[in-house]
C-alpha cells in the first residue's frame, strides 16, 4: 500500500510541476510605445521573436523581417522585434528615437517592443524563458548578438532558434512560417 501511495505522489507531483511550465503566452511585455502587451492575445499565431538594434552590421535585416511579416504576418503568424544594448552598445536610442529609426529608415510596421536586456543580470524575464532550457523545456540558446531569432509556435512553446547571421527570409525560417 505504500508503494501505492509513493507511486501516486510522485506522479502528482510529475504532473503538478508540468502544468507549472511556461509558454511565451504567459508574459507580459511593454510596447515601445509603453503600453501592456499580453503575449496570450498571440495564442494560435506562430512568432518569430528577435533582439534588434539599430547601429549593428546585421541592422539591415529590419528590410526583411518587414518583408517577411508583410508576406505572411496576420491571423496564423507574426514577428516582434525587441531592442536591446547589450551587444558593443549598437541600440544607444530611447524608445522613442528607436521607433522613429525604425520607421524612417526601414518602414517597420510589425510590432516593436520596449528595449530591454537580453542577457546578463537584469535579463528580461521573456528572455530568460526564450534562452534557458530550465524555462523553456527544450533549449538553451544564449543570445550571443544582436537579430538572433526565435521560433515560437502557435501554443506559445520554443520550436528553433536561428543564429543572428542567418537571414529572416532564408529557407530554414519561411518554410517554418508556411509549415
Amino acid at each position: 500500500m505504500m508503494m501505492i501511495t509513493a507511486l501516486f505522489l510522485t506522479s502528482t507531483l510529475v504532473n503538478a510541476q508540468a502544468s507549472e511550465k511556461k509558454t511565451f503566452h504567459d508574459f507580459t511585455v511593454t510596447t515601445i510605445d509603453g503600453k501592456e502587451f499580453p503575449l496570450s492575445q498571440l495564442k494560435g499565431k506562430k512568432v518569430l521573436v528577435v533582439n534588434t538594434a539599430s547601429k549593428c552590421g546585421y541592422t539591415p535585416q529590419y528590410e526583411d523581417l518587414e518583408k517577411l511579416y508583410e508576406t505572411y504576418g496576420g491571423d496564423n503568424f507574426t514577428v516582434i522585434g525587441f531592442p536591446a544594448n547589450n551587444f558593443m552598445k549598437q541600440e544607444p536610442g530611447t524608445n522613442e528615437e528607436i521607433k522613429q529609426f525604425c520607421s524612417t529608415e526601414y518602414g517597420v510596421t510589425f510590432p516593436m517592443m520596449s528595449k530591454i536586456s537580453v542577457k546578463g543580470d537584469d535579463i528580461s524575464p521573456v528572455y530568460k524563458w526564450l534562452t534557458s532550457k530550465e524555462e523553456n523545456g527544450v533549449m538553451d540558446a544564449p543570445v550571443k548578438w544582436n537579430f538572433q531569432k526565435f521560433m515560437i509556435d502557435e501554443n506559445g512553446n520554443l520550436v528553433g532558434m536561428a543564429t543572428s547571421g542567418e537571414n529572416p527570409m532564408s529557407d530554414k525560417i519561411v518554410n517554418w512560417v508556411k509549415n
